[in-house]
Order: C-alpha cells, then structure tokens, then sequence
C-alpha cells in the first residue's frame, strides 16, 4: 500500500514544476479563469490611477471589469440610449455655442460697416457740434 501511494506521487509533477503551454489560464477559487496581459507603462499607470478613482480592489479587477465592458460594446450590448443622449447633448451645444458666435461676429461686423459708412457720409454723431449741454 505505501509502494502504491508512492508511485501515484512519482507519477504525479511536483507542484510548481509543471509548465503551462502558452496561452494557458489558471482558473480561481470562485470559477474565474486568471490570465496574463501586457500594458506599456503609461497605460499602467492610467489604468492604476482609474481603478484607485473608482475603488477597485486591485487593478486586476479594473481591467477583468474593462474587458467585461469592451465585450458588451462589441456585442452592441450596451446602455445605447445614454451614450447617445450624451453625444447629442453635447452636440446640440456646440451648435448653440456656435450660433451664438456667429450671431456676435455678425453684429460686429454690421455695426462696425454702418459706423464707416455714416463717418464717409458724414452724419456721424461724433462729427456734430458741441453745445455745452451734456444730454
């Protein structure tokens, strides 16, 4: 009996000796599988900051979330009313914004031509006499 449970240890690797093939995951108590990513420095360094800023646990969580995320958008899975309704909203506002621009230039520019023409004429207000009288 004590050959027999060696040589299923025998047959079985060595904790830790085993090597996964590429691409391999290992999988958590909770049923989720880990894997490995690679971020450059500066998106390290975003995705840190934004799992602090949004209270996750670790930035693993942040990125298991991200992904979880980016798989819905791809499946058209997504709150579309909201993304929409921001996009518009601020659409819309730029457009007043530049109404309201536009509106400006165009008063300036009308003023600033009536005020040449009536200095060309001569009729200006700042051409008239002074009669001493403040109006």
């Amino acid at each position: 009996m004590a050959s027999t449970q060696a040589w299923e240890r025998a047959a079985q690797p060595m904790r830790g000796t085993k090597k996964k093939p590429p691409g391999a995951t290992q999988r958590s108590s909770n049923g989720r599988q880990g894997m490995f990513i690679r971020l450059s420095p500066d998106y390290k360094q975003r995705a840190e900051y934004w799992a602090d800023k949004r209270a996750f646990s670790s930035v693993n969580e942040y990125v298991a979330e991200a992904v979880i995320e980016k798989i819905r958008r791809e499946n058209l899975d997504y709150d579309l009313p909201t993304l929409e309704i921001a996009r518009l909203n601020e659409l819309v506002d730029q457009v007043a914004a530049l109404a309201t621009n536009s509106a400006n230039l165009e008063r300036v520019v009308t003023t600033g031509f009536d005020s040449l023409i009536g200095l060309t004429r001569g009729d200006n207000y700042l051409l008239d006499e002074e009669d001493g009288e403040l109006t």
